[in-house]
């Protein structure tokens, strides 16, 4: 079956579901189109939550700002395509929050994100008049029964929920063709530096909502780069925490060994914020009870001086071959010596290739078991019960659900013998005994290190449904996916108008650690650009 479809018919199929795609032949916008940022567009969570104390600023009138960007951005303009669905009641819940910051006998604030829009990648479930979809067709206008364990503390800790965001299908697990960004139910999420490039994936949405200021705090899910490459594909911060610290319950998942939600953000300080509100053990997710009794706060070591003395080992098999991104990185490198980092240079990560090598087994062996368990416990009134359901519905409707690309690793997926057969417990075994001990614990180990670093990625590609997305090598993320260790990245400048990040990964649960020498490289060298939505880059 072929997996292309006219341009025309599939611009009509999508208009008569009302799922918003857009023609991969829309005009792109130029940067007049955009409108310019404003004082609350230049503020981190810590000014704007000053501003509200003060009564300078109400969670309504931030929610309606961040309703107006996206109004002027998402659909118009220069159509990111960011945001798959608003939250109809997002300024209802800023009225309740506001009225009780000022109740007049006993003002409440209920935490450190009251009243602060967040955005939520479309596979996290909300119990509400929104759907939860991993950007399928298949669970379009569905509702989830229940929110996820995030979402349960984000309200508690006073955020409003202000929509969602669109993702690659599947959280990008569909097909090895698919283009990042593109879902059947929101169409092609946009790079907002440059249009016509990639803003990588799956967590696109969030990335681009965080990098064009659609909102103050965005959460993506990771199971192998889905944080970290977007984040910096769109010249964001993207923190992918210890697998566990963040319970993944009511999350539409890929794999139970590998997956977490974390914070796609503009700041490592609102980073720690947002991981502060969502982490915590779930007794519904076992892994999150392996954390400790009691969380650090993982604001407390966020320190201009937190790299003095650090030892940080160079991955230099993470230059991707890009000279302007290897010069670049070299500077960073700089910038961490005058801070008083001591740099082990280079550094080789053991095992590296031996550890991935197992990988795609043991993803897809999780994925059958969890998507069925997943839909029975939140969505159970969905059409499809299965990963095979989903199949067949794609199949069903392919010229909605599969005009690019079609679903062979879904279609492997359904193939595995589940999660008690002799290869996929093998494969597990080996991966976690291969990243963690003989890997990253090893070289930690051996060294004596805080931390390792190296450029996240390689620059945007262009945006190309017929090929698929066009990966050129660099960065480390992989190892510390495949470990569940904790890996950030945080800007490290611009080649040709587009974003290129620097990592910082740690062994499990250093989080904390993470967190503050990120941030104390943003702080020597701050590299945060405002986009410019341009129509294209020099670069070939």
């Amino acid at each position: 079956m072929s997996t292309q479809l006219n341009r025309r018919s599939f611009a009509a199929a999508a208009a008569t579901l009302g799922a918003g795609l857009a023609s991969s032949t829309a005009a792109a916008a130029t940067a007049a189109n955009a409108p310019p940022l404003g004082v609350l567009d230049k503020l981190d969570v810590a000014a704007l939550q000053a501003a509200m104390s003060a009564g300078r600023l109400s969670a309504v009138e931030l929610t309606r700002h961040c309703l107006k960007r996206i109004e002027a951005l998402n659909l118009r303009g220069p159509q990111l395509r960011a945001v798959i669905e608003l939250n109809p009641d997002a300024l209802a819940q800023a009225r309740a929050l506001d009225a009780h910051r000022r109740h007049k006998k006993s003002p409440q604030v209920r935490g450190p994100l009251h009243g602060i829009p967040v955005l939520l990648k479309d596979n996290i479930a909300t119990a509400d008049k929104m759907s939860t979809t991993a950007g399928s067709l298949a669970l379009a206008g569905l509702h989830a029964q229940r929110d996820a364990h995030i979402v349960e503390r984000l309200r508690a800790a006073g955020a409003v929920i202000l929509g969602k965001t669109n993702l690659s299908e599947w959280a990008n697990i569909r097909s090895n063709r698919s283009s990042s960004g593109w879902s059947s139910r929101g169409g092609q999420t946009r790079n907002p530096h440059v249009l016509n490039r990639s803003p990588s994936g799956s967590s696109s949405g969030s990335a681009v909502a965080a990098a064009a200021h659609l909102a103050p705090l965005t959460v993506g899910t990771e199971t192998d780069g889905s944080i970290c490459s977007p984040a910096q594909a769109c010249g964001v911060v993207g923190f992918k925490p210890t697998v566990g610290l963040v319970s993944r319950s009511g999350i539409i998942p890929i794999s139970a060994s590998q997956d977490t939600a974390g914070p796609i953000v503009r700041h490592v300080r609102d980073a720690a914020l947002l991981l502060q509100a969502m982490a915590g053990t779930d007794p519904t997710d076992p892994v999150t009870l392996t954390q400790a009794a009691t969380l650090p706060d993982f604001t407390a070591g966020l320190q201009p001086d937190a790299l003095q003395g650090k030892r940080i080992g160079v991955i230099r098999a993470a230059v991707p071959n890009q000279p302007a991104v290897a010069a670049l990185f070299e500077k960073a490198l700089a910038t961490l010596r005058e801070q008083g980092a001591v740099l082990i240079d280079p550094m080789v990560i053991p095992n590296y290739a031996e550890a991935r090598r197992g990988e795609f087994t043991v993803l897809i062996h999780e994925l059958k078991d969890g998507v069925a368990k997943y839909l029975a416990a939140y969505q159970s009134d969905a059409p499809v019960k299965t990963l095979a359901d989903v199949i067949a519905w794609n199949k069903a409707h392919a010229e909605q659900a599969m005009p690019f690309f079609a679903q062979e690793t879904l279609e492997a997926a359904v193939a595995t013998q589940g999660i008690e057969a002799p290869g996929y417990v093998e494969a597990l075994a080996n991966c976690r005994r291969l990243s963690r001990a003989e890997g990253i614990d090893a070289m930690f180990a051996e060294h004596k290190l805080d931390a390792i670093v190296g450029p996240t990625g390689n620059i945007a590609w262009p945006i190309d449904h017929l090929l698929g997305d066009r990966f050129t090598g660099g960065g480390f993320g992989s190892m510390f996916a495949i470990a569940g260790y904790p890996h950030l990245t945080v800007p490290m400048g611009m080649v040709g108008g587009l974003p290129v990040g620097i990592s910082f990964a740690a062994q499990a649960w250093q989080d904390a650690r993470v967190l503050a020498l990120g941030h104390a490289f943003e702080q020597a060298s701050p590299h945060l650009q405002a986009p410019r939505y341009l129509q294209e880059t020099g670069l070939n």
